[in-house]
């Protein structure tokens, strides 16, 4: 069993919440729009991550971290890029990535909108986090929590953080 922090478009912002929220998590998945590599290395110093870089990262975390990352935790395939589209409009870079080989869990960030949507044409979960950091037109600022276990994912919160 996995416990996963998951956030995505923090723009460099840093807010003490994340860690407070994610203490009880295994791993912290970013999915993209870190903004600065001193918010990365917080996290790396803080517990296990996976992040994928947004089209606002810069040359030092684009080396650093792939911009499409596909994995196996728990028994569950798991693709995460931050532009990805969503169920029924995947973006044009992974469309046929999906449809050659669909993920039980696609993960991604961009739009800034918090999204659970199940894609039941290819059996795909779908999460994207919404923005945890302050740029953007976003009026809240979310974080995602989950359980991976045996090839389920489970026990979804979506975290709503105040701006005090």
């Amino acid at each position: 069993m996995k416990r996963i922090g998951l956030l995505s478009d923090t723009h460099g912002y840093i807010d003490r919440k994340y860690f407070e929220y994610f203490k009880d998590c295994d791993e912290i998945w970013h999915a993209g729009d870190i903004g600065s590599i001193e918010l990365a290395d917080e996290f790396e110093s803080f517990k296990p991550i996976r992040f994928v870089p947004g089209n606002i990262d810069g040359t030092e975390i684009r080396k650093r971290f792939p911009l499409i990352q596909r994995f196996s935790v728990e028994g569950v395939d798991v693709l995460m890029t931050h532009i990805g589209g969503y169920p029924g409009k995947y973006a044009p870079e992974i469309v046929s990535e999906i449809m050659r080989n669909p993920p039980k869990l696609f993960i991604s960030g961009h739009s800034h909108i918090l999204k659970v949507k199940y894609d039941k044409r290819f059996d795909i979960l779908h999460i994207n986090p919404g923005a945890a950091g302050k740029q953007g037109f976003h009026k809240v600022r979310t974080l995602v929590r989950f359980v991976i276990d045996s090839g389920n994912i489970r026990d979804l919160e979506v975290i709503e953080l105040s701006e005090q």
